[in-house]
């Protein structure tokens, strides 16, 4: 099998030749840790590992980006605002404030280079007024929305071996980067017709993005970013989720149903008790990344919700972060859901630099083991 296939094969409940192999990826202060531990100067993790442990990479047609942005155009500008006590407060390219350590600057906030704690300030949209200028920066038509060369790019991809994914922001991740999390869950209970009509514009929105996209193309996964649960519970009850995003998540999932993607993947940190089956009632089918530390358990999800719902993710970044027993245990956990297919096991997020280089370099050989790579 290809990557491709072998993707689809796992995430649909197929029989694949082996699972797809993804270990996460480390965020910059992990690298610079792990060149301390044992990881060598100059050399790329991943290709370092796989021939460490004689993992053959596969040769694949290199990927094509179809080059279409979603995000607002134009964005803000990117700049500090003050400097105080070793902090420094910025704009960022979606128009929030906030106060960040001097030690980053305001490209990482746009790049998502390391972890780098906030404290978040202000956002674009606060009021009505606000809304109104900001849908003008959602212009389908804005220059750069689409490539010049989109339909050549297209034509690349049919060639593909490998995933074809688009992705957007869900209607609860794209309203709280307009307004902040406290100010969307404060407008929707003090304005909750102005929420109804930010989620339908871009329901709407990313519905045009979608159409013109599928007319040329048809991706194998619709991904978008969702996330809306913090450790205990959903951020907002259920019933705000089905009055003001579930119309946008039926509506994309019948859109790319339709037009033949087969897989629909929701991204959210977080318990995901609550959302999961508004989810599966959705026709969603796939969601990622189970942080296990907000009590998601594949094993459980497994019984519960069938194979009505696929998963990626799953894996305590904690108990690998531990190493030893502890790590080869948890490796054991999510065994059995791995052979019951519809599951693709990694990281429960991008890899924190209190995995050190030895234990990622024992995970990275059982997971190996357990997909099928050794």
């Amino acid at each position: 099998m290809n990557p491709r296939e072998r993707y689809l094969a796992t995430l649909l409940f197929g029989t694949p030749d082996r699972i797809p192999f993804e270990p996460e990826r480390p965020k910059e202060s992990t690298l610079a840790a792990w060149h301390t531990q044992g990881l060598p100067q100059g050399v790329d993790w991943l290709a370092h590992l796989l021939q460490t442990l004689g993992i053959e990479p596969e040769e694949t047609i290199p990927p094509v980006n179809l080059g279409v942005d979603s995000q607002m155009i134009p964005q803000f500008e990117e700049k500090v605002l003050d400097r105080r006590d070793g902090h420094v407060v910025v704009q960022d390219w979606s128009g929030g404030v906030c106060e960040i350590s001097d030690q980053y600057d305001v490209t990482y906030l746009r790049d998502w280079r390391d972890f780098v704690p906030r404290r978040w300030i202000s956002f674009p949209v606060e009021n009505r007024d606000d809304w109104e200028r900001m849908k003008e920066r959602y212009r389908l038509d804005a220059p750069g929305r689409f490539p010049h060369d989109f339909e050549a790019r297209c034509r690349e991809a049919a060639r593909r071996d490998t995933v074809l994914a688009v992705g957007f922001n869900g209607p609860f991740c794209q309203m709280r980067e307009w307004c902040g999390l406290e100010g969307l869950c404060m407008m929707m209970v003090d304005d909750p017709e102005l929420v109804d009509e930010m989620a339908s514009f871009h329901v709407d929105f990313v519905s045009g993005m979608l159409e013109r996209i599928q007319k040329k193309i048809v991706p194998d996964v619709f991904q978008f970013s969702e996330d809306m649960a913090y450790k205990g519970r959903s951020l907002i009850s259920p019933a705000m989720a089905r009055r003001f995003l579930k119309p946008a998540w039926d509506r994309w999932v019948s859109a790319s149903n339709k037009a033949g993607c087969r897989l629909v993947d929701v991204d959210s940190d977080g318990c995901l008790d609550e959302l999961i089956p508004i989810w599966v009632e959705s026709g969603i089918n796939v969601c990622d990344p189970l942080e296990v530390a907000a009590g998601n358990d594949v094993n459980d999800l497994r019984r519960r919700f069938g194979r009505r719902m696929a998963y990626r993710g799953g894996i305590d970044k904690r108990a690998i972060a531990k190493g030893g027993r502890v790590l080869a245990d948890e490796m054991k956990r999510v065994e059995p859901v791995v052979r019951d297919g519809g599951y693709i096991p990694s990281l429960d997020h991008r890899v924190p630099p209190d995995i050190s280089w030895p234990n990622f370099v024992e995970y990275f050989r059982l997971l190996a083991s357990m997909t099928g790579w050794l």
